[in-house]
């Protein structure tokens, strides 16, 4: 019985061996493609990241080169030929404004702002400063009404330059000579939690210089 059972023993063995060997001649690729996959995956993710970090650095040299201009002009010359999209464009865009602003091309500096503002594919933090930004600069330019409505989008509940908007909406007020709707608006300003102490500062010395009150008003940034 002995020898009949270790007989069996190793047929079965053998048996199993030349399963074994069948299913990886017949599945083997499989776990190989699997290990080819993973290999290939994250090796072309290390060099998506290489890539990504070399193309930031260029940028960030190539704008720090141009900021190193000290004629406005030929800062504004060479932040225009840097050509990248998204956020690192729209802050390239950016500074180029205000280089332009800086040369007294004012109407140059607004369109440029307003390409950042209406473009698709640029953050919508950075619209909203760049339209904030370009209905400051066009102040005596543009018409009253036109502006303060523009200026009401930007000064909806939850947007990020929401009291800065309020701030401008004021202007528009002083402007078209109603002190009473700019000191209403300013108090506004100031009963906001998020006020800083420079707009605090700011809204208080206008609504003194309109004769306004600050007894009633609310130092909410304090």
């Amino acid at each position: 019985m002995s020898n009949n059972e270790s007989f069996i023993d190793e047929v079965t063995e053998e048996v199993r061996r030349d399963q074994l060997f069948m299913y990886l001649r017949r599945y083997g690729w499989i776990a190989v493609a699997c290990v080819l996959v993973l290999v290939g995956g994250a090796a072309f993710n290390e060099y998506r990241k290489a890539s990504e970090a070399a193309t930031a650095q260029a940028l960030g040299d190539a704008v720090f080169a141009a900021l190193e201009n000290d004629d406005a002009a030929d800062r504004a010359t060479a932040l225009a030929a840097i050509d990248v999209a998204g956020p690192a464009g729209a802050v390239a865009g950016l500074l180029e404004a205000a280089a332009l602003q800086e040369t007294g091309d004012v109407a140059g500096a607004a369109a440029q702002l307003d390409a950042i503002a209406t473009d698709p594919e640029v953050a919508p933090i950075y619209r909203d400063l760049a339209s904030l930004k370009s209905l400051m600069l066009q102040a005596d330019t543009m018409d009253a009404d036109t502006r303060r409505a523009a200026l009401d989008a930007l000064a909806v509940p939850g947007a990020p330059f929401r009291l800065l908007a309020l701030e401008q909406i004021a202007f528009t007020h002083v402007a078209a000579g109603d002190n009473a709707a700019a000191i209403e608006t300013l108090n506004a300003v100031l009963e906001d939690a998020e006020i800083t102490r420079g707009l605090r500062d700011r809204a208080q010395s206008l609504i003194v210089a309109l004769g306004g009150d600050l007894d009633g008003a609310t130092d909410a940034g304090q």
